[in-house]
Order: C-alpha cells, then structure tokens, then sequence
C-alpha cells in the first residue's frame, strides 16, 4: 500500500463492480492508497454510479501518475484535512 493512489474497496465488491463496468481492473495497475485523486474530487458514495465516476478520477491518475501529480494531491489531502477545504 501506497500513501497516494486509488483507494483500496472490499475484494467482494471489486469483482461485483470489475464485472459489470468496464476497466475497472485497471485501477488495479498502481498500488492502492491512503489519500487519492478520486477523494479530493469526488464526495463520498456507495452507489455502482459513485464507483463509475470515482473510477474515471482513478484512471486519470493511473495515467498521469507522476510525483509532481503525487505532491498535489498531497498538499490538497493536507489542505481539506487540517483547513477544511474542499476542490
């Protein structure tokens, strides 16, 4: 596990959902993480439409997975969890 990346769900739910959307699985290609782009942008859900769109976050960030990338979304997990900010 990973300080920045995908955030890690339940194995049963990933292959209900690894099933039924399409490229779901390749979050899987970086490690999971404590803190990850698909937080900062979108609010929590629980819905198979919520894991759709957190998914589209996690693959823009599987793609341009950069360190500079990486110290964003550090400095802004830093900024929503000690300042309250929210993107």
């Amino acid at each position: 596990m990973s300080v920045i990346g995908p955030r890690p769900e339940r194995p049963e739910f990933v292959s209900q959902l690894a099933e039924r959307i399409p490229c779901y699985i390749e979050r899987h290609c970086v490690k999971p993480g404590v803190t990850g782009w698909a937080q900062l942008c979108y609010p929590y859900g629980s819905s198979e439409r919520d894991a759709l769109e957190k998914l589209q976050y996690d693959l823009y960030y599987v793609k341009n997975n950069t360190l500079l990338f990486d110290l964003a979304i550090l400095v802004q997990t830093v900024e929503v969890v000690l300042m309250g900010k929210r993107l």
